[in-house]
């Protein structure tokens, strides 16, 4: 069924001579990871994983790709050469995101069931250290000198600052309703951090841990209705912030230096798992209830392809 459904439909084109890249889209519904390669957006594959996966992240150098089988209670390895699974790592119960450490060695999970956050070495296999957190931790982020690591809490509503060397937690501070994705800045003097139900977006100067500034998609007339505050993308410059809306069926552009939003891009139904390309020329979104993922050319914010997948697509990795 799933290779039937899983050649994309091309409801837009790109211009010839656009650049390739691969879209890796976690699907937690038919426990699958789809394949899609730009620029023709032909779905060239899936990949079968365990059940439920959600959130990923690529190796230190690439070449695997790390994908949470929630209902597994572990992570899949899949080669990215070969296309297929090839190990299995320890995640602790209910894996749902997950960040990579800057040095390639580490896994920092959020347990959802058991509200902590495990650390997990990746070359033996082990859980190393456990850290309690607040209830349903779910958005994952690692500071880019690998020192401090990023947790949030949905039920909570706290985002928790832990040291990566001692496995300490150093603070827990409150964020609007149901935090979701945490994101830092490339040179690691930004945190942002996405609110579901508060429809809000909190960016933080990380150490010490300071509210700068909020972002109220609610007080906005411009915004769609329903909206929500989930996935997160940030351009490498650190200029422009990309944030999946979930039922609001939008991506917000936000200039990151005036936080305020440059424009609100339709998408399908709940989109959720936001990433840029690797040249940041395009922006992947995938749609959990509509079945599709679509493609948005950044240069001026027109959703310029939507690719059919079936399923619940929820997350997204790109690569070269």
């Amino acid at each position: 069924m799933w290779r039937d459904i899983g050649r994309c439909a091309l409801l837009f084109a790109l211009a010839a001579g656009a650049r390739a890249e691969t879209a890796y889209v976690s699907d937690e519904q038919a426990n699958v990871v789809h394949v899609i390669v730009a620029p023709n957006w032909n779905q060239v594959t899936h990949i079968e994983v365990g059940q439920r996966p959600r959130g990923m992240a690529l190796s230190g150098d690439g070449k695997r790709l790390y994908v949470a089988a929630g209902n597994d209670n572990r992570i899949d390895v899949i080669d990215l050469g070969s296309r297929r699974v090839v190990d299995h790592l320890p995640a602790g119960p209910d894996p749902e995101r997950f960040v990579v450490s800057p040095d390639g060695n580490r896994l920092y999970i959020a347990n959802e069931n058991d509200n902590e956050v495990s650390f997990v070495d990746i070359a033996s296999k082990r859980i190393e250290h456990q850290v309690e957190v607040g209830a349903e931790p779910e958005g994952m982020a690692v500071s880019p000198d690998g020192k401090q690591v990023i947790c949030t809490s949905e039920s909570a509503s706290l985002v928790h600052f832990i040291d990566a060397g001692s496995g300490k937690l150093n603070d827990s501070i409150l964020v609007g309703t149901r935090p979701r994705d945490a994101r830092f800045s490339r040179d690691g003097r930004r945190l942002w951090v996405s609110s579901e139900t508060r429809a809000s977006v909190a960016i933080f100067q990380p150490s010490p841990p300071t509210l700068l500034h909020k972002i109220d998609f609610d007080a906005d007339d411009a915004a769609p209705d329903k909206v929500q505050a989930v996935g997160i993308a940030l351009t490498r410059a650190g200029d422009r912030a990309f944030i999946a809306l979930g039922r609001g069926n939008q991506v917000a552009d936000v200039d990151a230096n005036t936080y305020s939003v440059r424009h609100y891009i339709p998408t399908g139904e709940r989109v959720w798992g936001i990433a840029l390309s690797p040249d940041e020329s395009r922006l992947y979104a995938a749609n959990g209830l509509s079945g599709t993922v679509s493609v948005i050319d950044t240069r001026d914010d027109r959703n310029v392809a939507t690719i059919v997948t079936g399923g619940k697509p929820w997350g997204i990795i790109t690569t070269p």
